[in-house]
């Protein structure tokens, strides 16, 4: 009964840079990958295709797939993605057939062995029975099997045999992939011949180390640990003999167990001891083969990962080189850098606008979002490229990279001579998007609908997989993730894989589905109720449902309720709802653009309501003027739909017009961004006997200069970035003063008086 653990022992020596499947099992969502493996399910799975090699497995997703079988070798290329849980490449761009070879042969564990190691391999469960009873639901279904203390979850495709079949009674013997979805880990049976009776074995071994069962060929980590328990345990009906016992490795002297020889009865166990006593620094290294009469298991091979006398792994003999970087966009960019030498793993450290300060310390486990010093953790693993999460536009990133070796709290950081590098992501990337379209024409309205009405359909149901996986959801302490309701500014902090229902989040319409005369809400699945240009995250409970379909604008009157940043109130006599002053430009932009890319849909007028003012989500729309999250947004949904909001491309479009009938406004606005930005820049108090504030709504101040009506400089500074300006007044003399400040989107200029 073979139970062979398909991945690579920890040691100095793993951190080859082939692509093996362990490897790129390491690296960043997003990196394109290309990698070799045995396939372990044909179509009766579907688009999707298992494979492995002798490291590890992956799944890979695409109708291009359909032609692979069962025992094929291939090599594939793809984007490495994050399908609820499940690491995948989607799309796989590419692949080559090298023809059947032998099956993969199904890897024999316990129900508590299933974890991420050895996601997407073909496992089996042996002596385990359905929760369940009856027949399986026609059709996609989850349901339950149990060992008698721990359970696990099924999932019967309705692509297989399997569903509307009978529901075995008694001990089963079930073989599948290894599958997960959001939290849960599931085994996934291709065919009814994947689950049988079980027949129980005559030897079977079975090797645990301090009550934690090691698979054959799998590693065991001792850390500083000196006294130690090994049992045997024989789940076969037979007795199972274990004839000799061997140490071997680099520092096997330090080793010691009193397992040598041993006859353990059927369905039996005995314990032995197993003893480290380090004589030096740095990690120590031994195996442990056990020989044994199970017919398939021997021997039965656990190597053994400990640290010395200094509780550290070794120091990893240099760090990286050559730090660069690649597809510097508004919403992301790559990093990738040289190995170092005698090297397990690298922590990347990311900083916003100055150098990375900080510096890991040894013992120390870091992980992603975690922070040091000035800085954030952008990436932990043995691979040599990475892709940082929440990239947003025009933002200058540093970048620092460690080498250590070790397993958590035994990590040793080389803490010298880090890689290092910054550089600038981008803003908005219009090039001749709207090369013939002019505000000046009558038919402006219906160019513009023409230009951005066509795109890319993305199902209603996978906005978790483009916006938010890939945009929304940012790095914050102790590996977990957040995400920020538009509407109220909650950071919601959750643990990876993001769910809707486990985070209590929605997908907001902010042009609500009510609106719309096409009204799809019966029928989800259509261009106007999927658009992620309409679509944010918000607090399901204290947001959307509060807001409903409520035209939005300021509140005036009594407040009804509040939650955080985002309110339900009176404009008059008007129930509205306001939310926070960071989504008010977005929400009108978002409402324009619904309202532009859909007119004439089916004849159709896209008009807002009357009860929606439009010229409060005008003011919104020049006050708050788009930041570097929102053409982050933009260029992201760009590159996934293929359309964008003109909206936030020029901000004058929406003077041409009337959102109350989506007719053409003939008019000069004479609004362009320097004026915005000069509309929207504010200095007070005016006058002043002491400090003196400035700011441009929704903008950071980058630099700023200060002079008296000669045109002196008296004042200056060329390295901030703060979105209120303080400044101390009290040493200038009474009068008239010019303050210039510089933003991302341009300068504004204003005055003050000092009395």
């Amino acid at each position: 009964m073979k139970k062979q653990l398909l991945f690579l022992s920890l040691s100095l020596g793993l951190m080859s840079q082939a692509q093996t499947i362990s490897n790129i099992r390491n690296l960043s969502i997003g990196t394109t990958v290309t990698v070799r493996g045995v396939v372990s399910n044909g179509s009766e799975l579907g688009s999707i295709r298992y494979i492995q090699d002798e490291t590890a497995g992956i799944a890979c997703y695409g109708t291009s797939l359909s032609g692979i079988a069962l025992g094929d070798s291939i090599t594939a290329t793809g984007v490495l993605f994050d399908f609820s849980g499940l690491l995948e490449l989607s799309p796989t761009n590419s692949f080559t057939n090298h023809g059947p070879v032998s099956p993969n042969t199904p890897l024999i564990i316990p129900i508590t062995s299933a974890n991420e190691l050895l996601e997407a391999q073909l496992i089996r469960f042996e002596n385990v029975t359905f929760v369940q009873t009856g027949t399986f639901a026609t059709g996609n279904s989850t349901v339950q099997i149990t060992n008698g203390t721990n359970t696990f979850d099924v999932r019967v495709n309705g692509s297989t045999n399997i569903d509307g079949t009978a529901i075995p009674t008694g001990p089963v013997t079930i073989t599948g992939l290894l599958g997960q979805f959001n939290t849960n880990y599931q085994i996934i049976p291709r065919y009814t011949s994947d689950i049988v009776a079980y027949v129980a074995p005559q030897r079977e071994i079975n090797v645990k180390i301090n009550g934690t069962t090691v698979l054959n060929n799998g590693t065991y980590i001792i850390g500083n640990t000196s006294s130690n328990t090994l049992t045997v345990e024989n789940t076969g009906t037979q007795s199972l003999s274990v004839t000799s016992t061997t140490l071997t490795g680099a520092n096997a002297s330090e080793f010691t167990t009193t397992l040598s020889s041993a006859s353990v009865l059927g369905l039996g166990a005995q314990s032995f001891s197993l003893t480290f006593t380090p004589t030096a620094n740095g990690s120590r290294f031994a195996t442990i083969t056990i020989a044994n009469n199970d017919a398939d298991e021997n021997p039965y091979i656990i190597s053994l990962l400990a640290v010395g006398l200094d509780n550290l792994a070794t120091e990893p003999s240099s760090n990286p080189t050559n730090l660069n970087f690649s597809n510097i966009q508004a919403y992301t960019l790559s990093g990738a850098y040289t190995a170092g030498s005698n090297t397990e793993k690298y922590l990347v450290l990311w900083s916003k606008g100055a150098p990375v300060s900080g510096i890991p310390t040894d013992a120390n486990t870091y992980l992603r979002g975690d922070i040091i010093g000035n800085a954030k953790v952008a990436y932990v693993g043995g691979g040599t490229s990475f892709i940082p999460r929440g990239v947003r536009a025009n933002q200058n990133y540093h970048f620092a990279v460690y080498a250590f070796n070790g397993t958590p709290g035994f990590e040793n950081y080389k803490t010298t001579g880090a890689a290092s590098g910054n550089c600038t992501t981008t803003g908005l990337n219009i090039g001749s998007y709207y090369a013939g379209i002019s505000s000046a024409s009558t038919t402006f309205i219906e160019q513009l609908s023409a230009l951005i009405g066509p795109h890319n359909f993305i199902s209603y149901y996978n906005y978790k997989q483009t916006v938010m996986n890939q945009f929304e959801v940012c790095d914050t302490t102790a590996g977990q993730s957040f995400v920020t309701c538009v509407y109220t500014g909650e950071n919601k902090v959750f643990s990876d894989p993001f769910d809707w229902t486990a985070t209590g989040y929605s997908r907001e319409h902010t042009f609500c589905h009510s609106w719309m005369p096409t009204f799809p809400c019966d029928n989800p699945e259509q261009d106007e109720y999927t658009d992620q240009h309409n679509l944010y995250p918000t607090n399901l409970a204290n947001a959307n449902s509060y807001r409903s379909n409520l035209p939005l604008n300021e509140i005036t009157g009594n407040v009804l309720f509040n939650f955080l940043e985002g309110s339900v109130g009176y404009n008059a006599s008007q129930m509205v709802y306001e939310p926070r002053a960071a989504q008010k430009g977005n929400a009108a932009r978002s409402i324009f653009y619904m309202a532009t890319a859909y007119n004439g849909l089916n004849g159709l007028n896209w008009a807002i309501p009357n009860y929606q003012d439009q010229d409060i989500l005008k003011t919104w729309h020049f006050t708050d003027l788009p930041d570097s999250y929102e053409i982050a947004r933009q260029e992201y949904i760009y590159s996934v739909q293929d359309n964008r909001n003109p909206y936030i491309d020029s901000v004058n479009y929406a003077c041409h017009v009337s959102f109350s009938n989506m007719t053409y406004l003939d008019v000069n606005c004479n609004v362009g961004l320097e004026e915005q930005l000069q509309s929207n820049f504010s200095v007070f108090p005016v006058p002043s006997n002491g400090k003196v504030f400035a700011q441009v709504n929704g903008l950071n101040i980058t630099q700023y200069t200060v002079s008296d009506l000669m045109g002196r400089v008296v004042f200056k500074n060329d390295f901030v970035n703060v979105p209120v300006l303080e400044l101390n007044g009290q040493n200038l003399r009474s009068g008239k003063y010019i303050i210039e400040v510089n933003t991302e989107l341009g300068t504004a200029k204003g005055s003050f008086i000092i009395e």
